[in-house]
């Protein structure tokens, strides 16, 4: 019972921690990334759905990226979609394809995106911090029914935290990564 609990927290944890990684990838630093489109939905006939299952994407240059729908009628519903937007660019339809052209980042942009990117991390350590907490009231409960025996709920409760203090130092981690990334000039 105590490794299940301490499995399923580990499992969680690195949920957790992709979560936060795939959602700093929708922050868009000076280059052009496909990315950067992945929460972005379209209305297609009447139901909301991903950019990334409706249109390829290339990136011919640093700062463009051209989007080229599966299905031509949807040309319009996306270009609507892509400048509603908060990815801060101005789409160009030529009738085949979605020219999306990034601005160079200004220096106040990039701080803003500093302040998004170190909320998304904390997001993920309170997250992270959940999952530790019910797993130690699963751990107690269990010595508390007498199912295991005082010792190993300990070794395992210091076995949680530690898992916990290397989840965090991931998203740490990654949060270095990312905000060196952005203030790249």
């Amino acid at each position: 019972m105590i490794e299940e609990t301490l499995a399923e927290a580990r499992e969680k944890m690195d949920k957790a921690v992709e979560f936060t990684q795939e959602d700093f990838g929708s922050i868009r630093t000076g280059r052009a990334n496909p990315a950067l489109f992945a929460n972005i939905e379209i209305e297609y006939y009447g139901a909301p759905t991903p950019l990334q299952q409706l249109a390829s994407f290339q990136t011919p240059e640093a700062r463009t990226i051209l989007v080229t729908p599966y299905d031509r009628g949807a040309l319009g519903d996306i270009e609507t979609a892509l400048r509603n937007s908060d990815i801060g660019a101005n789409p160009a339809n030529d009738g085949n394809v979605i020219r999306v052209v990034l601005p160079e980042l200004t220096e106040e942009r990039r701080k803003e995106y500093v302040k998004i990117v170190k909320s998304k991390a904390e997001d993920g350590k309170v997250s992270i911090r959940n999952i530790r907490r019910h797993s130690k009231d699963t751990l107690e409960r269990i010595k508390k029914d007498g199912e295991a025996g005082e010792d190993e709920v300990t070794r395992a409760i210091a076995e949680l935290d530690e898992l916990t203090k290397s989840k965090v130092e991931s998203i740490d981690r990654l949060l270095a990564k990312k905000e060196a990334e952005l203030l790249e000039v």
